[in-house]
């Protein structure tokens, strides 16, 4: 795979898992308002974005044939520990966002840009912790 088309590919699975987080999101923030629903909402939507970025990750940027419960629960592990420090990023930025400006479109503005710097962050956490045992490039 050409440096472009990992590039491309890997900002489409981003943008997805970004609106899988923040659809959940918006789906917390119906039930009601105010801290509690907000700090549901930042968890509930890491979640979702989590898992799916990590399916997509590890099939087709990775390419990561590993299977089996042991093989993706370590895995999972490492890719959701390398995720800590980009979460707080995107958990930050959002925040911020939303402690100033208190609106919606600015809170979800604050996490498409935290979670733009964080996505790269963690690429080169996952390539360089996570799937080591992996190739960047399409399986023979």
């Amino acid at each position: 795979m050409t440096l472009q088309n990992l590039i491309i590919r890997y900002a489409v699975f981003a943008v997805v898992a970004t609106i899988a987080n923040l659809a959940t999101q918006r789906v917390v923030l119906l039930v009601g308002e105010g801290s509690r629903y907000f700090m549901l909402a930042l968890a509930a939507g890491t979640i979702a974005g989590l898992i799916i970025k990590y399916l997509l990750d590890k099939r087709w940027i990775f390419y990561d044939r590993g299977a089996g419960v042991k093989d993706h629960g370590r895995k999972f592990s490492r890719y959701s520990a390398m995720g800590l420090a980009t979460t707080a990023i995107f958990w930050g930025m959002e925040s911020v966002f939303w402690l100033f400006w208190q609106t919606d479109m600015m809170r979800e503005l604050g996490a498409v840009i935290g979670l733009t710097i964080g996505y790269v962050v963690k690429y080169n956490l996952d390539r360089r912790f996570v799937f080591t045992d992996a190739q960047l490039g399409p399986a023979a």
